[in-house]
Formats: C-alpha cells, structure tokens, sequence
C-alpha cells in the first residue's frame, strides 16, 4: 500500500525540496499534493483521503501549529500521520508534538532523516 501526503509549506521551493527528499527516501509514496497555507491544508484534507501532512510552522493566515491543531481535533483525521517541519530545533521539543504523536525533521534535511519521521509519524517499527 502507497502512502498518500500533502506537503504544506508557503514556500513552493520548500515543498518541491520536500517532495524531492521523500521521493528519494524510499517511502512508498503513491500521491503526493500540495498547499501554500494551513487554509489550503484543511480544504485538501477535507476532499482528498490522506496519510501524511507535512507541515511548516511558519505560514502566512492559518500557520502550521494551528493546522496540527486542527487536525488533531477533527476525528475524521484521527489516521493522518504529521511531520513537522522547521529549521527551529527548539521546535523539536515542543510537547504539543510530541503528544499528539508528531514527527520533526529539521531544516536542512536528508532523505533518510524524512524517512526516519515518516515512519516515526506513521508509527511503523524501523526495520
């Protein structure tokens, strides 16, 4: 089974880094889609079935913390693994994150860096 994600960054050089990062990082990517804000994030989540947000926290209009929020007060989202996104290590340590059952990957990033949070995000034992 493929994993269908959505990288939300509001910069389209960031999500095109992201997207090519993933690619590379040999997770099983079947669909990936894009949004320039946590407003654009919340309507594709709302038409699209997904697996796997990335989310920048700093973003114009609905940022990235108020998205992670969102989707983890909507129960219909319950299975949507998120990574977060930030080039603030301080951000790691964010106990928001951490209890809703985030990743982090910090900017600049590796392939297998992404692959490590994606599978951290989706809970799958490392191999």
């Amino acid at each position: 089974m493929g994993i269908r994600a959505l990288v939300v960054d509001d910069s389209a050089v960031m999500r095109s880094m992201i997207i090519s990062t993933l690619r590379r990082s040999a997770v099983p990517v079947v669909a990936v889609h894009q949004a320039g804000d946590g407003d654009e994030a919340l309507a594709l989540l709302a038409r699209e079935e997904l697996d796997l947000v990335f989310i920048d926290l700093d973003m114009p209009r609905t940022d990235g913390g108020a998205l992670f929020d969102a989707i983890r007060a909507n129960a219909a989202w319950a299975h949507v693994a998120c990574v977060v996104v930030s080039s603030d290590a301080s951000a790691a340590s964010d106990q928001r994150w951490s209890d809703g059952g985030a990743a982090f990957v910090q900017k600049p990033f590796t392939p297998e860096g992404v692959r490590a949070a994606v599978l951290k995000g989706l809970r799958v034992p490392r191999a």
